[in-house]
């Protein structure tokens, strides 16, 4: 097997631990806050943080660095228009998973004070909540769209 190869599998792979931890993680907390179980909330709250220190910050990193050197192995220029639109969808997720990953711990934080006091989630929860998944939104979509370009790498 050669260095592209290897690469290529690296980058691939983390390629569905990003967007795969990221959809199930959000599939999980999406449905979590509308089950009401403030307890439920916290739990997985608590694991979508901790799924995203574990894979997705990973991948994250992994994902440009592999995606640079196949560039360059493969001989594609980076100024080539399926590049430059995968950087950029790229770079918009980007945008919007950091500050997802702040609401995400604070929410896991005030899930897990109501669970603890037995008391329920307070307004400031909610409102994160719906910015988290307002978030999430494009920046599935930006992902979904560099998975075509990988894919297909059209000429425009």
């Amino acid at each position: 097997m050669n260095t592209y190869l290897i690469l290529k599998t690296l980058h691939i792979v983390s390629s569905v631990f990003l967007v795969g931890t990221g959809f199930g993680t959000a599939f999980y907390l999406f449905f979590a806050n509308r089950s009401g179980s403030v307890e439920s909330i916290a739990v997985v709250s608590r694991l979508v943080v901790r799924a995203d220190w574990w894979f997705t910050t990973p991948a994250v990193i992994i994902q440009p660095v592999t995606g640079l050197l196949l560039m360059e192995l493969g001989g594609w220029p980076p100024t080539a228009p399926w590049l430059l639109v995968s950087f950029a969808l790229f770079a918009l997720a980007g945008i919007c998973w950091l500050p997802v990953v702040w609401l995400q711990l604070r929410m896991a934080r005030t899930a897990s004070a109501a669970s603890a006091a037995g008391g329920a989630l307070p307004h400031p929860y909610w409102a994160d909540a719906r910015r988290w998944e307002r978030l999430g939104y494009p920046a599935f979509a930006a992902m979904a769209a560099v998975y075509f370009l990988m894919v297909v790498k059209p000429g425009f």
